[in-house]
């Protein structure tokens, strides 16, 4: 029988994404394994992110800062504003290095099947920022399932309403991708987004 202080840690580590039974629980008896000081300085990490880190007052992303690094860039494009679901998105396209423009991070997408409006993910508060008149174009970096299409659906008509373009990350086959091994739904976004060949 399970020790309920270990099935108690078990059960916190599923809460993780990715993280099934299986994984808990070689997780939970790796960090019981290990010297005291991995599991306390793995606990002081998470207490001190809880306590300190919390969201940009301009962008939303997930900061120490009460605004980010990123939105105190005066080197940035302030008329492009790229629309992502998550801070983990702003990770990647900074990690790329391709743009300059400033972030709107929705911490999340529209769902009303799981009670998900537009106040849950700070449409009021992007709306707001495309009203001070500095955004020119409005990039949309959604996750191309139905929730995010539904997403950048509803921030491109917002967008329309206040005379501020809309462009969607182009989607379809990645670079150095093979036919053979693309699935039909991303061959079929490939297929609608083709663009004249230069």
């Amino acid at each position: 029988m399970q020790s309920p202080v270990i099935q108690e840690l078990m059960d916190a580590l599923r809460q993780l994404p990715t993280i099934g039974p299986k994984s808990a629980q070689r997780l939970a008896y790796y960090l019981l394994q290990q010297p005291s000081q991995t599991g306390q300085r793995l606990s002081a990490a998470i207490e001190q992110a809880l306590e300190k880190v919390g969201h940009c007052q301009r962008c939303r992303t997930l900061t120490e800062l009460a605004v980010c690094e990123i939105c105190q860039d005066g080197r940035r494009d302030a008329t492009q504003l790229c629309v992502v679901e998550s801070p983990t998105d702003i990770v990647v396209i900074e990690q790329s290095g391709i743009f300059n423009g400033f972030y709107f991070v929705l911490m999340g997408h529209l769902s009303p099947i799981d009670g998900v409006g537009p106040e849950d993910i700070g449409l009021p508060q992007l709306q707001a920022r495309l009203q001070e008149g500095d955004v020119r174009e409005v990039i949309l970096a959604t996750n191309p399932t139905v929730e995010g299409e539904a997403t950048a659906h509803y921030i491109q008509q917002m967008a329309d309403r206040l005379n501020v373009s809309v462009t969607r990350l182009a989607q379809g086959i990645p670079f150095g991708g093979e036919l053979e091994y693309i699935d039909s739904g991303t061959l079929g976004q490939a297929f609608l987004g083709r663009k004249v060949f230069e």
